[in-house]
């Protein structure tokens, strides 16, 4: 029986429909959700006259053609990042199934990898500022995100450590201990809090104007807000622990904390140009 304390976990399943040999999963719409409303917040950015102060940006119907170009680099990324950053050994022994992402395994630091290059190389072929489009997607990146980590939840994975906090789930595939609902935590800070932090700074301190800043505060506080649910939430099973206590992903994260903080000094020590102020 579980704890009285523990709350039932939502009986969702992770198939909305399924017509044949099609089934669309709540993790596949989440990731259409992210993609879509995401690119729609960063075309309302660059609309916005005032937050720009003349500096150049990329144009709505570029963000249009951008659509196609990220969503590859998301799902690319991801899928290969997770093969080597946590199963590199499974996946050598079945290279079949490397790109078999509808059997699950996603990881965030690959899928930001592959839509760094996505857009190093697009911006290189539009000839628009590369920062400037860093700013956009980190603007808009924490929207996919949420939506992301709440499919983690319906799906009842990357679930968290045993607890006795009030709030704890008893997830039907991670045995009858109650536990933290990681996935949520970080659906609130990597999701709905970076979010604000940056949506104050792009319309209330106006550093877009900064090309960079931005992009240095998002891949900031994604990896303080990843390094800290990292301590609630249980690490993939055959990799563990490094240390004792370190997991793969505050690894990763790591330099994306440091690569951040440099970004946000460099553009904020950086002159604007004298047509751009």
């Amino acid at each position: 029986m579980p704890p009285l304390l523990a709350l039932p976990f939502p009986a969702i399943d992770p198939v909305i429909v399924e017509i044949g040999p099609f089934a669309l999963r709540w993790y596949a719409l989440a990731y259409i959700a992210g993609i879509v409303l995401a690119w729609r917040y960063m075309r309302a950015l660059v609309l916005n006259d005032g937050l720009w102060a003349g500096n150049k940006r990329p144009t709505p119907v570029d963000l249009d053609d951008f659509v196609l170009w990220g969503t590859f680099g998301i799902i690319l990324g991801g899928r290969l990042g997770y093969v080597l950053f946590y199963n590199p050994a499974y996946y050598l022994a079945n290279p079949g199934e490397i790109l078999a992402i509808w059997s699950g395994g996603m990881s965030f630091h690959g899928g930001f990898a592959g839509t760094v290059i996505a857009m190093i190389l697009f911006a290189w072929k539009r000839g628009f500022p590369l920062w400037t489009m860093f700013d956009l997607a980190g603007c808009a990146a924490p929207i996919g995100l949420f939506f992301g980590r709440m499919a983690n939840f319906i799906n009842s994975e990357l679930w968290g450590r045993p607890t006795d906090v009030p709030w704890a789930f008893v997830f039907p595939n991670a045995g009858p201990e109650p536990r933290h609902p990681s996935q949520l935590y970080e659906a609130a800070l990597e999701g709905i809090v970076l979010f604000l932090v940056l949506r104050v700074l792009s319309h209330r301190f106006h550093l877009l104007k900064k090309p960079g800043f931005l992009a240095g505060a998002f891949a900031c506080g994604y990896g303080l807000a990843r390094s800290f649910v990292e301590f609630y939430r249980v690490p993939d099973a055959h990799i563990g622990y490094f240390g004792g206590f370190l997991t793969m992903g505050m690894l990763l994260s790591a330099p994306m904390v440091l690569a951040g903080i440099a970004a946000m000094i460099w553009a904020a020590k950086r002159p604007q140009p004298a047509a751009e102020q």
